[in-house]
């Protein structure tokens, strides 16, 4: 079957000019713009509302990045100015320390002076006597000289004779007898050796050197033995001269002068020392002064009570005294002997303990 044709469309209809046209169709675009223009004013304010909301979230922001700058610049000042006062509590807790170690050595001591107040009279005297000898024995140790011991031991018996106690007499016998054995002993005196090797060294300058004195002697030699007179020269034989005697004359005259300065010309002179001869006279200085510098080294060991060293210095004193120096004039003899005496002398001898003593104190104190 074939199919129907749809019917025709109609024309549309032309409105003709100056036809009416009807109000609904002149309104829809007027609809349409304030449509258009609400929704525009709308965005508009939207858009305003939105941008001034974001002007106010930046504002914010800044606020609050600043609030955060400055809390943590307050925060870092806090920091410091805490750190500030932990250093300062550190500080007071040492000072506090401190002090407190100083109030717990001010109470030990208080209570060691509230000890000894409480201790009898008895004991405080005898404490002070056994402190007072102990401090002069390390004196005496120290110096070697027994002049503390026995100035503490004189003082310690004068002390007891005062108190004059019967139950101390026992300390007392003892004080008795290490006083006596410490003046028996011979103890080296240092500052009288010292004063002698002072005035060796000064003598020093003074000793004749033994090629200045073998020099010396020669010429006290010539001079003592002189030589014996020529005899008178002949001269030319005279007319009324025997011609024998005249002869005789001239061969006296002639062995007379030969044999002089024969003499004159050789010398023979027994030398024990020939290094010591054979100083030259800018030596001689070097010479002393190297002794003086031994003596003082002497001097400065027996100062140290290096004994040993003092010895030593000494006999190489003596072995150049008596190898350069003439030992036949009286002042070398003096300064030899001087050293001998020093050197025989310098001798470390060990200052007694007041052993007994401190034993007589301590069974005096305990049997309090």
């Amino acid at each position: 079957m074939e199919p129907i044709p749809p019917p025709p469309a109609a024309a549309p209809s032309v409105p003709t000019v100056g036809a009416a046209v009807p109000v609904r169709d002149r309104r829809a675009p007027l609809l349409a713009f304030g449509v258009v223009a609400l929704l525009a004013v709308i965005g508009l304010g939207v858009a305003w509302s939105t941008h001034q909301r974001l002007q106010q979230l930046e504002q914010e922001l800044v606020r609050r990045q600043q609030e955060s700058q400055d809390q943590a610049g307050e925060a870092r000042l806090a920091a410091k100015q805490a750190q500030d006062l932990s250093r300062d509590a550190a500080a007071k807790v040492a000072l506090l320390e401190a002090r407190l170690a100083e109030v717990a050595v001010q109470r030990t001591q208080l209570d060691e002076l509230i000890s000894s107040l409480s201790r009898s009279r008895d004991e405080n005297l005898l404490a002070d006597v056994e402190a007072s000898l102990r401090v002069a024995l390390q004196q005496s140790a120290i110096t070697g000289s027994p002049e503390p011991t026995v100035a503490a031991l004189r003082q310690a018996d004068e002390r007891l004779a005062r108190y004059n106690q019967p139950r101390l007499e026992r300390v007392r016998r003892a004080i008795a007898k290490d006083l006596d054995r410490v003046k028996a002993v011979g103890l080296t005196d240092v500052a009288a050796l010292t004063l002698r090797l002072d005035e060796a060294v000064r003598l020093v300058d003074e000793l004749p050197l033994l090629a200045g004195a073998e020099a010396r002697r020669e010429r006290r030699g010539g001079a003592s033995a002189a030589e014996p007179p020529l005899p008178p020269n002949p001269g030319l034989l005279s007319l009324d001269q025997p011609l024998g005697a005249w002869l005789l004359a001239q061969w006296r005259f002639i062995s007379a002068v030969v044999g002089q300065e024969a003499r004159s010309l050789l010398r023979i002179t027994r030398i024990d020392s020939p290094d010591a001869m054979l100083i030259a006279p800018e030596q001689a200085w070097f010479l002393r002064e190297n002794l003086k510098l031994r003596l003082l080294d002497a001097r400065i060991a027996l100062l140290s009570r290096h004994f040993d060293t003092a010895q030593a210095d000494l006999r190489d004193a003596l072995v150049a005294l008596e190898r350069y120096f003439d030992r036949g004039s009286r002042r070398v003899l003096s300064t030899a002997e001087l050293l001998r005496q020093v050197s025989s002398q310098a001798k470390a001898v060990g200052v007694p303990r007041a052993d007994e003593t401190l034993a007589a104190i301590t069974a005096a104190a305990a049997g309090r």
